[in-house]
């Protein structure tokens, strides 16, 4: 059975994370797996030869697009930019492989690659959190998740950054070769062997303080000065000296979210912080953060998708 051909795309500037990570899982040959078809990666580039990469250093890249005519996935590990437009050649390089049947992935910010060139058109995508915003702005045709850590269309794959590499990196093994398999692979590079696509990213959400100045901002200020009390929409508004009907309106237009929903993010975010920072129980920290235990429970687990045990582990220093 021939080898599954996985070409990878490099770039001046291009991250060596999400290099290693793809070249760690595809290009490792790995003959105790007893597997048909293992994969026969290759790094191509618009122009061959050495690029620079993060850190400082050079990577020497033989091959250029062409193999991506032949390759049966083809992964865009980021972009030099995401700021600045993608070469025309890659972009028509990456619509002819998807055209012809290949699998196109990209991590962090290659989304912006495969947006660029309609592969993303209409269907659900991911990037890192700190791109989302500019991306779908950028192609509002896109519908983007910035909060999962990777989207699977079947023949177009998008993941979020860095870490959500090594998840999608595996979700490939488990679709071509099984759960078990992919399991060896992630017990063999020691991480975690699944994580769901649908859960959260782990984004960075400090917890601001609000625009002094106007009336909006007065109540928001004060909702974070008061997180571990019981806030009533009523109270906002009279903080604000404004009806609640108008408070609502006019919150929803500055803010985008009701009053109610936002103070429950403010609760989470608050609580993340105090799950990272010290070993408090986690019934002392939802008491912290105006919210019963079970509340907390529910509202952590449904806005970063693991409990807040389990988000205590991986984040604790």
């Amino acid at each position: 059975m021939r080898h599954h051909r996985i070409a990878c795309l490099a770039f001046d500037g291009m991250p060596p994370f999400e290099l290693a990570t793809v070249a760690e899982v595809f290009a490792v040959p790995r003959p105790e797996l007893d597997v048909d078809g293992w994969y026969q990666f290759e790094l191509c580039a618009e122009t061959p030869g050495p690029h620079r990469v993060v850190g400082g250093f050079d990577i020497v890249v033989h091959h250029g697009l062409d193999r991506l005519r032949y390759a049966d996935t083809v992964i865009v590990p980021g972009v030099a930019d995401v700021r600045r437009p993608v070469s025309p050649t890659v972009l028509n390089a990456l619509r002819d492989a998807c055209a012809r049947g290949a699998r196109v992935v990209s991590i962090c910010g290659g989304a912006f690659a495969l947006a660029a060139a309609g592969l993303l058109d209409g269907k659900e995508a991911t990037t890192h959190w700190r791109y989302a915003r500019l991306l779908q702005e950028r192609h509002p045709e896109v519908k983007v998740d910035a909060s999962v850590l990777y989207v699977d269309n079947g023949s177009v794959i998008t993941a979020a950054g860095t870490a959500a590499g090594i998840d999608v990196c595996l979700h490939l093994v488990r679709t071509d070769h099984g759960a078990d398999v992919a399991t060896r692979v992630a017990r063999r590079m020691v991480v975690a062997s699944h994580r769901e696509g649908g859960q959260a990213q782990f984004a960075e959400h400090p917890v601001g303080r609000a625009p002094a100045g106007d009336p909006i901002g007065n109540a928001m200020r004060y909702a974070l000065d008061n997180l571990h009390r019981r806030l009533a929409v009523d109270e906002l508004a009279g903080i604000a000296h404004l009806s609640v009907r108008q408070f609502e309106r006019r919150f929803v237009d500055a803010i985008g979210s009701p009053p109610g929903r936002w103070i429950t993010q403010q609760r989470i975010r608050a609580g993340a912080a105090l799950l990272e920072a010290a070993d408090q129980p986690i019934d002392a920290v939802a008491g912290r953060v105006g919210l019963t235990v079970a509340g907390f429970r529910r509202h952590f687990r449904e806005a970063m998708g693991v409990s807040p045990s389990t988000y205590r582990r991986q984040f604790r220093p």
